[in-house]
């Protein structure tokens, strides 16, 4: 596990990743998005991915990308910038859908097929797999066998928190080894306030929350823990001027556009305020487990 010293108190590198998706292709719009729309709708995630290549530049960052096959398909150039730019490469699977909608089959096939695109594109190693929505919970701990079996060296596909559309509250905080032994989890980060694990590792909950109760909990992590954060966010989610999607519900409207145009100017304090690293680097050449 990496560290940096801040007033001789050691203290963790974060592990900064981006789940690259388009803003049509988020599960909270499958009902509302059919998949046979995908190539009509104006694609807004190479645009939106180079910016934020653009501010990790400006902040000497490297992050991991989780990626979807479907858009490695289509923008290869793409994910040789990310690659060529230090960062690295790692699975989000071919098509973002949930495990809890697979079998161990389906499973299998993505997870595999999206390694081989991905390594064939980017010319590297892909070692990290990041399933849609956080869809490995107690129901299909059989995806970590099957994640090992295709050698991919670590998950990140837990969320230690109650959510209405995924999480497992009961999974450990910090990186463990699944069933036992086996394929490295390195779960979204967590705060614990009063015994109950709250979000704190991105997405809409970044958006939702004051900046300064994102940087008080994360600074909690690395401090009272003594463990680094791992956060996450989405293209789409510098994006305000994306195409408002119809049909979905008041709950799925808020949680989805709520503070994009505050996005970026959060990234920026965030990549100011921590110091931050790729996935590999953070937990892999360290072994952290």
């Amino acid at each position: 596990m990496s560290t940096v010293h801040t007033a001789d108190v050691p203290m963790p590198v974060n592990a900064m990743t981006v789940d690259v998706e388009d803003y049509f292709q988020v599960s909270a719009f499958e009902n509302a998005v059919s998949r046979r729309d995908w190539e009509r709708l104006p694609c807004r995630v190479e645009r939106n991915t180079e910016r934020i290549l653009e501010l990790f530049a400006c902040h000497n960052v490297h992050a991991t990308f989780f990626t979807l096959g479907w858009i490695a398909e289509r923008y290869p150039q793409l994910i040789r910038r990310i690659v060529e730019a230090g960062h690295e490469l790692a699975s989000h699977g071919l098509s973002h859908v949930r495990v809890t909608q697979q079998t161990a089959s389906q499973f299998r096939e993505d997870i595999v097929g999206a390694k081989h695109l991905l390594e064939d594109i980017g010319g590297c190693p892909v070692q990290g797999y990041r399933a849609a929505s956080y869809s490995i919970d107690a129901s299909n701990l059989w995806a970590f066998d099957v994640l090992q079996e295709a050698d991919y060296r670590y998950s990140s596909s837990v969320y230690p928190i109650k959510h209405d559309l995924y999480g497992m509250p009961e999974a450990p905080r910090f990186p463990f080894r699944a069933n036992g032994d086996g394929m490295l989890e390195i779960p979204v980060t967590t705060v614990t306030v009063m015994g109950r694990n709250l979000p704190c590792g991105g997405g809409g909950y970044f958006r939702l929350l004051p900046y300064a109760a994102s940087r008080w909990a994360m600074r909690r992590v690395n401090s009272r823990d003594k463990q680094p954060c791992v956060f996450y966010f989405h293209p789409w989610e510098l994006d305000p001027a994306q195409p408002r999607q119809q049909g979905i519900s008041l709950k799925t409207r808020f949680r989805h556009y709520l503070n994009l145009s505050r996005m970026e100017d959060r990234l920026q304090c965030l990549l100011r305020d921590f110091r931050w690293d790729r996935m590999d680097a953070v937990f892999l050449h360290q072994g952290a487990v």
